[in-house]
């Protein structure tokens, strides 16, 4: 996505079908003992009674699909598959009400209670999908002669996907994993507010082999690392975060000489306009027009405070969003409300109709990201915006910001300056941090790297990549909660997420949007209808693959956010 509609790269890096995990085989799809037998009987039957030849009895044999089919209801699979859902919708919005307000609002006292139930809500989760009634279920409404709408179709298709993950691992393993990443969130938190890489180590090794063996459970053949990348974003694997990343480091690397050379000759922004004390209250308030400003419709957002950034919906009418307000950073505050109401907006935008069945909510975690950072990049950091978002920080502290221009505010918001936080981190150097962290999770996978020397190698990266020296564990692999929360294989979505990014803005450009124009106007209506009409309203009908194929008129390509991340830094930095 070239901010040059007219430039069409060729360089693709692509998230096809072949390059997912070999496919478990699956329970649903095939048939029973029982159910081949109940087959053979009945061909028995039909010839002695019929007297007809083998080859027309063998035309005529019912197949399993068949038989099931015939001694249904339809009327009572389709009513049973709404009861599926119902249940299953409950434990995801129960699900998202814990944790959402949880890791928030409860007492640290409060954390093993959580755990444990958590733990009993994931056991609960699984016995439903894996059972013979369910199992039985998918496998009659997969067979060719039910009568399914498409959106039943869709549904049928994710909750096979759902049970085939799931069969294979035992509800108890299920169950531990959820209340150990319940603990090791609490342990993170303690971790972190210490400064102690130690306490956390032992609870990551725990996640780390916990993972392992599920992954083992699922799939034996596929390299668990790989299946876990696959399991945030469909379609990826190690070879293919290889690839994209091995592309995004020969994009990217040998942009930052020059531009370290521009700014040591004096061109850079002055940070210092931004800095001071900016009242917590007055940047809570401040957060909730800048979601405005976005597109949201704060009566239905709740914002809590927390450690680490976050967001959830637990349907398309309710969504909350958790963020750190820090008095001396007024800029993380607004660009954590653009990507956190990203996020929102797409789990608010999906069809109100899929709230009550699997095809709620967004269709991958890369996809997911690709929302937040269009948003909090593409949308809050362009120029023709930047009067807008200046408007409301003026309007809440005009007594140090009054003077700020738009062009400082963007300018700053721009600058390239290598840092230890990912969250801070600039649009230019991001990738960098992301590519850190993958690095270090394939490496603790393989087992070339251990959870103790994760804080050693974290610095010697950190170095290498963005010639940065770490301080210490809270300012290196103690600063993110992911591994925490078991989202290991989660933080190349981010990556790929800003990579779809300039792919849709291509697009929309390509589409007739004036994309200057209605930013000049402070106007995203056009720009959310497009998201809309494209990616948010299909949830998890649709695969990211097939998204981006659909919306851009061609599959994935890595070469459009290159072009874009060398136009606009070079503009920045009169490259």
């Amino acid at each position: 996505m070239s901010t040059n509609g007219n430039t069409s790269p060729q360089k693709t890096t692509s998230l096809k079908e072949t390059s997912r995990p070999k496919p478990e085989s699956t329970g649903v799809q095939a048939s029973t003992d029982a159910q081949e037998g109940a087959a053979q009987k009945a061909d028995t039957a039909k010839q002695a009674g019929t007297g007809m030849g083998a080859d027309t009895a063998k035309q005529d044999r019912l197949n399993t699909c068949e038989m099931n089919a015939a001694l249904t209801n339809p009327k009572e699979d389709i009513h049973a598959l709404n009861e599926l859902e119902d249940k299953l919708f409950a434990l995801r919005y129960a699900n998202a009400e814990i944790v959402g307000l949880g890791m928030a609002i409860d007492p640290e006292g409060a954390a093993d209670v959580r755990s444990d139930v958590l733990g009993i809500m994931e056991k609960n989760r699984q016995e439903l999908l894996c059972s013979r009634e369910t199992r039985d279920l998918l496998q009659r409404l997969s067979c060719p002669s039910a009568v399914l709408n498409p959106t039943q179709k869709a549904q049928l298709r994710v909750l096979i996907k759902e049970h085939d993950k799931l069969k294979s691992v035992s509800p108890a393993r299920a169950q531990a994993h959820a209340k150990l990443i319940a603990q090791a969130d609490t342990a993170w938190h303690k971790a972190k507010r210490e400064n102690s890489w130690e306490l956390f180590a032992p609870y990551l090794k725990q996640v780390i082999e916990s993972m392992k063996a599920i992954a083992h459970e699922r799939n034996a053949a596929v390299d668990p690392f790989s299946l876990w990348c696959d399991e945030y974003e469909p379609g990826s694997s190690k070879e293919s975060l290889d690839e994209f990343f091995g592309e995004l480091k020969k994009g990217i690397i040998p942009l930052l000489k020059p531009i370290y050379e521009a700014a040591h000759k004096g061109f850079r922004p002055k940070p210092e306009i931004f800095e001071g004390r900016f009242d917590e209250q007055r940047q809570w308030a401040l957060a909730r027009d800048l979601l405005e400003l976005e597109g949201l419709d704060t009566k239905h957002v709740l914002l809590v405070p927390t450690e680490h950034p976050y967001s959830c919906a637990p349907s398309s009418h309710y969504a909350i969003i958790a963020t750190h307000i820090h008095e001396d950073n007024v800029l993380s505050n607004v660009f954590s409300m653009f990507h956190e109401g990203g996020h929102s907006l797409y789990e608010m935008g999906v069809n109100p109709a899929y709230d009550r069945t699997s095809l709620q909510g967004g269709t991958s975690y890369g996809m997911h990201e690709a929302q937040s950072r269009f948003f909090e990049n593409y949308v809050a950091r362009d120029l023709h915006f930047a009067p807008h978002i200046l408007r409301l920080m003026q309007k809440h502290f005009q007594g140090q910001l009054g003077r700020v221009t738009p062009r400082q505010f963007w300018s700053i918001s721009n600058a390239v300056v290598p840092g230890e936080i990912r969250m801070e981190a600039d649009e230019l150097t991001y990738p960098l941090h992301i590519i850190v962290r993958y690095e270090i999770e394939k490496a603790l996978f393989s087992g070339e790297l251990s959870v103790d020397d994760v804080p050693k190698r974290w610095a010697e990266l950190y170095k290498n990549y963005l010639g940065v020296t770490v301080t210490d564990a809270a300012h290196g692999p103690l600063q993110d909660m992911h591994w925490s929360s078991g989202y290991i294989g989660y933080f190349p979505g981010y990556a790929l997420g800003s990579a779809y990014g300039a792919q849709f803005k291509h697009a929309m450009i390509a589409a007739g949007i004036d994309w200057d124009g209605d930013l000049e106007k402070g106007d995203t209506s056009r720009i959310r209808r497009w998201m809309g009409d494209n990616i948010w309203r299909f949830g998890r009908a649709k695969s990211s693959a097939e998204l981006i194929r659909d919306a851009c008129g061609e599959e994935f390509k890595v070469a459009y956010y290159l072009e874009y991340l060398t136009e606009k830094f070079s503009k920045l930095y009169n490259l």
